[in-house]
């Protein structure tokens, strides 16, 4: 019989950790969130641990890490590596901020090609479709084209 700390079954886990039962499987098969030793014909067990590992994947997800990242990070959770931790975080960091970057240029180009489109509604020809088939600026790149 389950003592009460570990008494979820895995759609109990996954209920709890508002995840879906392959998310789980997955997670164990990638060797994030162990999986308990299934008793002589009984079933396996998930108790808070189960739940708070969960949530620390899901977590790091949302803050943009990726699974082998995470796989890193759960290797340094004990709290003697914090250096480590905010190294990775640091990296992490700085690939979030290129990101936001290029979002904005991506934006800026975005936002001239509907003002192009919106300044000549009545035109047979898509002055945002022309520019997409000229390289996305109209042919005005100045970058090398490789």
């Amino acid at each position: 019989m389950p003592d009460k700390a570990n008494s979820l079954t895995i759609g109990g886990l996954a209920k709890a950790a508002n995840v879906h039962v392959e998310t789980i499987r997955y997670y164990q098969r990638r060797r994030l969130v162990p999986e308990p030793e299934r008793p002589p014909g009984g079933i396996r067990r998930y108790g808070p641990a189960d739940i708070e590992r969960l949530m620390f994947v899901k977590t790091a997800q949302q803050l943009g890490f990726s699974l082998v990242e995470i796989s890193d990070l759960l290797q340094l959770e004990d709290g003697a590596h914090c250096q480590e931790a905010s190294a990775l975080a640091e990296h992490k960091l700085r690939d979030v901020r290129e990101k936001i970057d290029q979002l904005g240029r991506i934006e800026k180009v975005l936002g001239e090609m509907v003002e192009q489109c919106h300044a000549h509604p009545d035109n047979i020809t898509c002055p945002l479709i022309a520019s997409l088939h000229e390289g996305g600026n109209g042919g005005n790149d100045q970058r090398e084209r490789t």
